[in-house]
C-alpha cells in the first residue's frame, strides 16, 4: 500500500496530492455544507424536543394525576352511597 506522502507525489499538479484536489473539490465543498446543516438541524430538533418534554411534564402530569385523584374520590363516594344504603346516584351525563 502506498504511503500518503507516495500519494501526494503523484498528483504532478505541482506537488499537490489526491487527498488535498478531493478536499478542494466542488463535492466535498457539498459535503462540508450537508454536514453544517445536518448539525444545525440536530440542535434545533433536540431544543424542541427539550421543550415540548417539559412542557408536557409541568403542564400535564399533573393535570393526569388531578384527573385520577377526581376518579378515585368519586369511586370513593360511590362505595360509601353503596354500603349505606342509599341509592346510587345516577351517571354524571357529559
Amino acid at each position: 500500500m502506498p504511503t500518503p506522502s507516495a500519494l501526494s507525489k503523484r498528483g504532478g499538479d505541482g506537488g499537490d496530492g489526491i487527498l488535498a484536489a478531493l478536499s478542494r473539490s466542488q463535492v466535498a465543498a457539498h459535503g462540508r455544507e450537508a454536514a453544517a446543516v445536518a448539525k444545525k438541524l440536530l440542535r434545533s430538533t433536540g431544543k424542541a424536543a427539550w421543550i415540548a418534554g417539559t412542557t408536557f411534564l409541568v403542564l400535564v402530569v399533573p393535570l393526569i394525576i388531578e384527573m385520577d385523584r377526581e376518579q378515585q374520590l368519586n369511586d370513593l363516594e360511590l362505595q360509601q352511597q353503596t354500603l349505606l344504603g342509599g341509592a346510587p346516584p345516577p351517571p354524571p351525563t357529559k
